[in-house]
């Protein structure tokens, strides 16, 4: 069957034939295709002389009939901070109710009692679920490092006749049916320029260019059991290919510029898709996960309502932190809201003592606000910010300027950075689970042997930024039109030798050798002795070990860095052997 004689169908399901008019407007179709389509299903024997289903209209309607859900719930969503640090999206209350709770109650409700929820992200929080509505919840351990694409992959012996749904999905009107007739995937009738995909006459959802707007994708899904053997094969042709390692579910759906399932479009008014913290509180103002520490400490600082907090966009998330970028009456700030397991790993009111020790040195803008309990900071937004370029010639001069700068200061703070002792610390968060690296033992021996050369090489400590890599070299426009360079991200910095700086910098950039060397000839100005060079290959060791022990640690919490990890540990055995054989060890 058509298209057109699936939706006469269900009219003629939902409301007994009175005329062809009152047909016409519960199908959607026009007089000229409902006629047509009246006569090819009596011709078909679906529907009788009377205008009744027969009984082979009856059985096509059991066949295609949903029998089960897949609720995706196991993403940070990032976008909604700051209020999602602690509880997951499908735990947002509308109306005084969970999204999640309400999506349940839906199914339910046209008699879909078998759903599958996909969890990750504070996994321990749907457990509830399993007891109040006997739900089945399958864990992705991967939801960290992959987009959704890889939460339906985890419950694709599961997808059948069944609803495939996100959890941030608020819908005034119940979504779910308890009759299907075809494969559908649901739109709004607004435009989004975001969107993949625009409807077209035959209801069709075919590919746009980004940017150019297509219709509002809601990111509901019925599929029937063919459609669903479907999406599985393509999935596993997607599934453990990188490039998709960021795709979202419906990737999957995509075929020859467009996806093979029918649209079903929905009045935007009446389906809310909820990806960020001025969504929630357009829906409902008074949820209560509106109330945050950091909405609130935002109106304290700045004296303002928290409806005055406006354009709240997320950043890149940080290694260590999550930022946000917002305004406050037409001028734009950052918050700083730190990340998993960093209390264990920085000491706030050291943080707060660095930042007395540059103010107004020139170095970076000084803090709004910094909390030395809770690692929250708020500074005022750069116009015209760029990152420096670890390829570029032009910025690794000017930056290696900036850094000779800073170190010619020689700044004093009450506290060290301590390398070694930091590689042991971070080993301890371990929780005695072994290195994934299976010669860690012997690389971190060799590490520890560079310790009394070290010592005996370094002639001073000064306040070190010790994590002075290029996304910390910020490029900004003055008032005048100049572009002007600083220093971001002071957390760890502390007494060292500042020739750690040049070190974490070639590190961070995952530079060849060829590119260390180099890097050590703009700060010195081809001016660098042997012994010093030898040095600092010594603490690019000793750096690769620390970053290599401190993504171990974070990858137990459920934070990936891929490439990173492994090429930081790689740094500590091969720079090992550079100052070794200078050293003669």
């Amino acid at each position: 069957m058509n298209l057109a004689e699936y939706d006469v169908l269900d009219a003629l399901y939902r409301h007994p034939f009175v005329n062809q008019r009152k047909l016409v407007k519960d199908s959607g179709h026009s007089s000229g295709v409902v006629s047509k389509t009246l006569k090819d299903l009596m011709a078909a024997g679906y529907v009788t002389e009377n205008y009744t289903l027969s009984e082979k209209a009856e059985n096509e309607f059991r066949t295609r009939a949903p029998k089960n859900a897949v609720i995706l719930a196991a993403g940070y969503g990032t976008r909604m901070v700051p209020i999602n640090v602690t509880s997951p999206k499908a735990f947002f209350e509308v109306d005084g109710e969970p999204l999640i709770e309400r999506l349940i109650r839906q199914l339910h409700d046209v008699g879909i009692f078998e759903i599958h929820i996909v969890v990750g992200f504070k996994k321990e929080t749907f457990e509830y679920l399993i007891d109040k509505y006997n739900v089945n919840l399958i864990v992705n351990r991967d939801y960290a490092a992959y987009n959704n694409l890889y939460s339906l992959k985890c419950a694709e012996k599961y997808l059948s006749n069944t609803y495939i749904i996100p959890v941030d999905i608020w819908s005034e009107k119940n979504p779910f049916r308890k009759r299907e007739l075809y494969s559908w995937y649901m739109v709004s009738d607004l435009v989004d320029d975001d969107s993949d995909v625009r409807v077209n006459r035959k209801m069709e959802l075919t590919t746009v260019p980004r940017n150019s707007g297509g219709n509002a994708m809601i990111g509901i899904c019925y599929l029937l059991q063919e459609d669903s053997e479907k999406l599985k094969k393509k999935m596993s042709t997607l599934v453990g290919n990188p490039r998709y390692d960021d795709a979202f579910w419906e990737r999957a759906l995509y075929e020859n510029g467009k996806m093979f399932v029918n649209a079903r479009v929905v009045h935007s008014s009446d389906v809310a898709e909820i990806n960020t913290y001025e969504e929630l509180r357009d829906l409902d103002s008074t949820s209560p996960q509106l109330e945050s520490d950091a909405m609130r400490t935002i109106a304290g600082v700045l004296h303002c309502a928290q409806d005055d907090i406006v354009d709240i966009t997320v950043l890149k998330k940080g290694m260590t932190n999550r930022s946000f970028l917002f305004s406050v009456h037409g001028q734009k700030y950052i918050m700083r809201i730190p990340g998993e397991g960093t209390d264990r790993l920085i000491d706030r009111k050291e943080e707060a003592e660095v930042y007395r020790a540059i103010s107004g040195k020139g170095l970076c803008d000084d803090p709004v606000y910094i909390d030395p309990s809770n690692g929250y900071k708020i500074t005022k937004f750069l116009e015209g910010i760029r990152v420096c370029d670890s390829e570029s010639e032009d910025d690794l001069i000017r930056c290696m300027e900036k850094l000779r700068e800073f170190h010619g200061m020689r700044l004093m703070v009450d506290h060290d950075f301590d390398m070694f002792r930091q590689i042991e610390f971070y080993e301890t968060l371990w929780n005695g689970q072994p290195s994934a690296y299976r010669d860690y033992k012997e690389t971190k021996q060799n590490v520890m042997k560079l310790k009394p050369y070290i010592e005996q090489a370094v002639q001073e400590k000064y306040l070190t930024h010790i994590d002075a890599v290029p996304d910390n070299f910020l490029f900004y426009t003055d008032e005048e039109g100049k572009e002007r360079l600083q220093l971001t991200d002071w957390e760890y910095a502390g007494m060292q030798d500042p020739h750690v700086d040049i070190a974490m910098f070639c590190i961070y950039s995952l530079y060849s050798k060829k590119q260390t060397d180099h890097l050590i000839d703009l700060y010195f100005e081809d001016n660098c002795p042997k012994e010093t060079r030898t040095k600092i290959y010594a603490y690019v060791a000793v750096c690769g070990m620390l970053w290599s022990n401190w993504c171990e640690y974070k990858r137990q919490l459920g934070v990936e860095f891929g490439e990173y990890s492994l090429r930081q540990y790689r740094y500590a055995k091969e720079y090992y052997r550079y100052a070794a054989k200078e050293w003669g060890l």
